[in-house]
């Protein structure tokens, strides 16, 4: 048990000056007559009514001690816990092309991936996150904070069709080491989420790659889709989207070379249970520990202080008006 006020324990002292005024008082009360033998009262003892006297003043010392202890604010702690985690610096690339609307993952790949990064971030408490979206272009989305709110709503409030379409992997690459290079964190990685080929863009994808292992950047690539073909969106002559069954294309060697070159690792996603797969593994990759002391949670605990002083007070009003009544 901790107290918000230890200084007002102090007030406790006052019980000593009490205690003595209470023992000159009560021996100042006393009348006395002078006797020549006092064996005729040897065996009487002392009356249970003086006793209750004299326990009525610690009855009265106890409530007043249970009032300063809760003019001190008792509080109960939950115990301090020693924790291991890290704060690094994360950029999430999401290709948001329009070949994500495929459908062999649940409901698309594009829905699919946008939900495995917001848990992905939700579960990254200590770290600096961005976002960088790409498609014939790159965005950055959102720059490197802390904000979890912030992140998981943009996440979810990214829509296709935000940038003009096709897909520049380099591009991406290349913006999200702008947003982490000059980070403090000693650890700095990118998770670069694709489901095609490099198409468009100033930057190659090596390029990228090289220019990220010079800041000792790692990559994470994910090369998202199912093996064989998948239900892809289509125009029809009439401006409506049909899905037609396509070959699934990921260009996985250059994923592969981008992430051996940067040090990271390459992961194919073929359906949901497989990304979320990855994302664990992801996160359990990038932990660099530290002892972090933690505090969980205080509550006030003066309520059993303040009943015990009240039932006190009343338990000694209670007898000095009845048992302890005195007669005038």
């Amino acid at each position: 048990m901790m107290f918000a006020h230890p200084e007002y324990l102090w007030g406790l002292l006052i019980l000593l000056p009490y205690i003595a005024w209470y023992v000159w008082k009560r021996g100042r009360l006393h009348a006395s007559v002078a006797m020549s033998t006092l064996a005729p009262f040897a065996k009487t003892g002392v009356s249970v009514r003086a006793l209750l006297l004299h326990a009525m003043f610690f009855v009265r010392l106890l409530a007043i001690a249970a009032l300063i202890v809760v003019l001190a604010r008792p509080q109960i702690r939950d115990r301090w816990s020693t924790s291991s985690t890290e704060g690094t610096d994360i950029v999430i690339a999401l290709d948001i092309s329009s070949s994500m609307l495929a459908r062999d993952f649940k409901p698309d790949r594009f829905e699919a991936a946008k939900e495995v990064a917001a848990k992905f971030v939700a579960g990254r408490p200590d770290d600096n996150i961005g976002i960088v979206i790409f498609a014939g272009e790159s965005f950055t989305a959102v720059p490197m904070t802390t904000d979890r709110a912030m992140l998981v709503n943009y996440i979810n409030d990214i829509k296709m069709g935000m940038l003009e379409d096709n897909t520049a992997i380099g591009d991406g690459l290349a913006t999200s080491i702008n947003r982490i290079k000059d980070g403090k964190a000693k650890s700095k990685s990118i998770i670069l989420i694709t489901d095609g080929s490099n198409n468009a863009g100033v930057v190659a994808p090596q390029t990228a790659a090289d220019i990220a292992r010079k800041y000792g950047i790692k990559v994470y690539t994910i090369g998202i889709g199912t093996n064989g073909d998948a239900p892809f969106p289509m125009e029809n002559e009439f401006g409506r989207i049909d899905y037609v069954r396509m070959p699934v294309v990921i260009d996985e060697a250059t994923l592969r070379n981008i992430a051996s070159t940067t040090g990271g690792k390459y992961f194919r996603a073929t359906d949901n249970t497989v990304l979320n797969d990855i994302f664990s593994e992801i996160d359990s990759l990038e932990k660099t520990a530290i002892d972090v002391r933690n505090f969980t949670h205080t509550e006030d605990n003066y309520l059993p202080w303040g009943i015990l002083a009240l039932l006190l007070l009343a338990l000694e009003l209670i007898l000095r008006n009845s048992v302890l009544r005195s007669m005038p």
